[in-house]
């Protein structure tokens, strides 16, 4: 039996579809339905990610009594992959109260896309008046590719 190979030489005025051909399609086709949903997945879980960061965040600011916002007083340096795959930048704080201050940041990693991927928060202690302090904000877990840092929220009390 020579099965659907004898059939491909035939002619007639439609096309010819062999079942190796529509199968390579149907699997072509699945292929990209899979990879598209795949992507929506990837970016499902990382603004879900995303989400659960951003609340722990919320919370933890949210404990600070008396805090006054003091986002303008913080700055974040460039972001650096350590050699365990943590993400580190330097954060500088300048007290520009009169009084020693202390602060609760929350720093925010985004990845090449922009996708919130991580959200650290640190205190800093006892900054004396007018004075500057430095401090580091490292990423909770691993951070693959290209990755950025900013002050998401500081508090001052």
């Amino acid at each position: 039996m020579l099965g659907w190979a004898g059939l491909t030489g035939c002619s007639s005025d439609d096309s010819a579809t062999s079942p190796a051909s529509s199968a390579a399609s149907a699997v072509k086709s699945g292929a990209s339905e899979l990879a598209s949903a795949a992507s929506s997945a990837a970016s499902s879980a990382v603004a879900s990610a995303g989400a659960s960061v951003e609340a722990a965040a919320s919370s933890a600011l949210e404990e600070v009594k008396g805090g006054l916002d003091a986002t303008s007083d913080v700055t974040a340096g460039n972001a650096t992959t350590s050699s365990d795959g943590k993400v580190e930048v330097p954060v500088t704080v300048t007290n520009s109260d009169s009084k020693k201050r202390s602060y609760t940041i929350a720093v925010n990693f985004r990845d090449a896309s922009d996708n919130l991927v991580d959200v650290v928060v640190l205190d800093v202690p006892d900054v004396a008046a007018g004075r500057t302090a430095r401090a580091t904000a490292r990423s909770n877990r691993d951070l693959d590719g290209s990755v950025t840092a900013e002050v998401r929220d500081a508090l001052r009390y």
